[in-house]
């Protein structure tokens, strides 16, 4: 049931202008002061989803890993279809009355490989060919295979994400895309599979509307997790493609994961200064979070002042997800999709898409993600975090975000002070 953020508007989002609702989270209170993220008419959800993303299945051994002798019972791979099924089901139960589910065409080979190596494509497509089972296909990396469907779930995980950044372009802050893809994206470089992910969909969607001439800049911001590597190497040199990603620090992953996500590596040659890194401690919740994006994030992706905001939308930050050690709420991500949404409002025209990247803790991620959406949205429901919460410890995360602070305000127009 989805309701208003002011208690006094009278239920369902009425199409009234209201404030924003107390904020639950250190930070938040001088963003809603300062920013007008509501709108006069009532909201809509425009999914691109395809059941082909399911087909993709992920080998099997221990959790990501190959199997391992020493273990008497073997784990699911945590890239489990089930993960887009809840997000899915919380859709149709929670978001109904402003959603409309759209079809998908699969990405062109012209579009893949704007981004991604002619070389590469043809490898994936014959491994995958190759593959005889979903559980047996040939391993690319030692936590990603392939299975006989994936290059079909990839391309048309692709096409869900051009569509939904086409719909953005076409739409204001009163509508927002979202493609619930599976397999994800932003570990993929242009000429390697890494992390899950085999096509980057965010970076062809960003480069499909810059090459049609949609968009003249693009800003991704990436609150996933795992460094947005992928993405990265996409547009490590060039200025016309603005890539932010948030993440905790896991560094060089082996030789087909070469970047560390660190705050020097900020582009090369034209693009220097256009990769923006914020790495995070373990333990980082919604305040960390919020002051990030309040400090570092914000203010650049306006400097920039994209045509389009994508975000590059992990839950795996969640305060449960096995893959990573963050404290991120539920109530945590419906800030986040607020203050991108604001951001998409004040400077990108309105123009927001979203597309999924991780989040593999299955129960709770389709509650982070319906409050990642809502906050796009500009709407609450009665749906709270159901899970137990630890408490933050804010003092590293303020710390980590006082360091890239002063990394980044060289090229950017951030206040290094004298508390950050």
């Amino acid at each position: 049931m989805l309701r208003s953020g002011d208690p006094d508007a009278g239920g369902i989002f009425p199409g009234l202008e209201t404030v924003a609702p107390t904020p639950r989270t250190t930070g938040m209170a001088n963003y809603y002061a300062t920013h007008r993220v509501w709108s006069v008419h009532m909201p809509a959800l425009a999914v691109h989803y395809d059941d082909v993303f399911l087909e993709h299945e992920a080998p099997a051994g221990a959790f990501a890993l190959p199997a391992d002798d020493l273990l008497a019972v073997p784990e699911a791979h945590p890239d489990s279809p089930d993960r887009i099924r809840n997000i899915r089901h919380v859709i149709e139960h929670q978001l109904d009355d402003v959603t409309t589910w759209e079809a998908v065409t699969p990405a062109s080979r012209e579009q893949l490989t704007r981004i991604h190596d002619e070389d590469y494509l043809r490898e994936l497509e014959a491994a995958c060919r190759e593959a005889t089972s979903g559980v047996g296909g040939e391993r690319l990396t030692p936590t990603t295979g392939v299975s006989e469907r994936t290059f079909e779930a990839a391309r048309h995980a692709a096409g869900a994400s051009i569509q939904t950044a086409e719909r953005a372009m076409d739409a204001g802050i009163d509508e927002v895309a979202y493609a619930p893809v599976r397999p994800s994206g932003h570990h993929a470089q242009p000429g390697q599979a890494d992390g899950f992910c085999y096509v980057n969909n965010v970076a062809v969607a960003a480069d499909h509307v810059r090459a049609t001439g949609a968009a003249d800049r693009v800003a991704i911001v990436d609150w996933d997790v795992h460094h947005g590597n992928g993405t990265q190497a996409c547009f490590a040199d060039r200025d016309d493609v603005l890539v932010v990603s948030l993440h905790n620090d896991f560094g060089v992953w082996g030789p087909q994961h070469p970047q560390t996500g660190a705050l020097e590596e900020r582009g090369e040659g034209d693009g220097t200064g256009y990769s923006v890194n914020v790495p995070l401690p373990p333990g980082t919740g919604d305040a960390g979070y919020a002051d990030a994006f309040e400090r570092v994030v914000e203010p650049i992706v306006a400097a920039f002042d994209p045509d389009l905001l994508l975000v590059s939308a992990g839950q795996d930050p969640g305060h449960l997800d096995p893959m990573a050690r963050n404290l991120v709420t539920k109530d945590g991500f419906e800030d986040l999709g607020r203050r991108v949404r604001g951001l998409a409002s004040d400077h990108a025209d309105g123009h927001l898409g979203i597309v999924q990247e991780g989040g593999y803790q299955q129960s709770h991620l389709p509650y982070a993600t319906l409050g990642a959406l809502e906050g796009a949205l500009g709407l609450e429901s009665d749906v709270d975090e159901p899970f137990f919460v630890l408490g933050e410890y804010e003092p590293p995360a303020r710390a980590w975000v006082d360091e890239a602070v002063e990394a980044h305000a060289g090229h950017w127009p951030i206040e290094v002070t004298d508390e950050g």
